[in-house]
């Protein structure tokens, strides 16, 4: 049985050898309220579109592996919200096998676009090692996808609300190169810069997709991280988003919220305690990364 189902734009793509770039569900069924979650995805493909390239959103429906959505698709996944299962590496078969709706996170993105042999991604900001990780033992799937899978994942960095210092640590560990666009730190997400350092540092898309093709020409496994600041204008201040942080963690502490609902809920959180306007940074970091990511896509596929 083939349980994947490619799109007629994105296996049009594929066949012509054009660029394309993945997209996640997570993002529209669990980052956002309705209706600015579907809003925001079909800008997303939007933009990737105006930048020559073909979009191809990942979610399973039915139990089948989708890569490309309609745009019905992507409503039914908008208002359906949490009552969409959050899926990772490990929930794939069970969602196939019951026939359940599920929405991709970084891992099972990565792994469904790998299948269809799509090499770029774009995304908000990958999961990482939870703050209080020694205790909790907390440590997203997404890093250790990233050891294995051969998936570059545009992003603003790890999500904020995640120990920094200790996800970079464990992708290092794991080998998973962090590439700064521009940048010689790790974007913090919110905010354009952390104080920790990344891996290497390439200035241009030409030059990521050269290392790209040169990391997989060689058979070195897994992806890579490209950590794309957040556009000045919609970074939030430090001290500020820093304060949200710390109440929106104990909140989450005293409800004992724990595994996958921490981070949608943490980022809910943050919404409330910056009015709003971390949701207008989730946003536009997401359009800004889609079109890096467009960028890229076109740069490997002359290489």
């Amino acid at each position: 049985m083939n349980y994947l189902h490619i799109s007629d734009e994105v296996k049009n793509a594929l066949y012509n050898n054009q660029p394309i770039v993945a997209l996640e569900s997570t993002i529209i069924a669990h980052g956002m309220p309705y209706p600015q979650n579907v809003e925001t995805a079909l800008k997303a493909e939007k933009i990737i579109r105006d930048q020559g390239c073909t979009p191809a959103t990942i979610a399973i429906i039915n139990g089948v592996l989708k890569v490309g959505l309609t745009e019905e698709e992507i409503n039914y996944l908008g208002k359906q919200g949490k009552k969409v299962m959050k899926v990772s590496r490990r929930d794939i078969p069970y969602l196939i096998t019951k026939k359940l709706d599920g929405a991709t996170t970084v891992s099972a993105t990565m792994i469904i676009a790998n299948m269809a042999t799509i090499k770029v991604f774009a995304t908000g900001g990958i999961g990482g090692v939870h703050r209080n990780a020694e205790n909790t033992y907390d440590i997203s799937a997404d890093l250790e996808e990233l050891s294995k899978t051969k998936v570059a994942v545009v992003c603003a960095g790890a999500k904020s609300i995640l120990d920094l210092n200790k996800t970079m640590e464990y992708l290092e560990t794991k080998g998973v190169s962090v590439i700064g666009y521009k940048t010689d730190y790790l974007p913090a997400f919110y905010t354009e810069s952390s104080n920790i350092p990344v891996s290497h540092r390439l200035d241009t898309a030409e030059e990521i997709g050269e290392f790209l093709y040169a990391k997989w020409k060689i058979n070195l496994d897994g992806g890579v991280v490209i950590a794309n600041p957040i556009p000045h204008e919609f970074s939030i201040d430090e001290s500020i988003i820093n304060h949200a942080i710390e109440v929106a963690l104990q909140k989450m502490q005293d409800k004992n919220i724990v595994g996958k609902d921490a981070t949608p809920f943490l980022l809910e959180e943050i919404v409330k305690l910056t009015n709003g306007k971390s949701l207008i940074s989730n946003t536009e970091l997401v359009y800004n990364n889609c079109i890096l990511a467009s960028q890229i896509a076109k740069a490997l596929v002359n290489q």
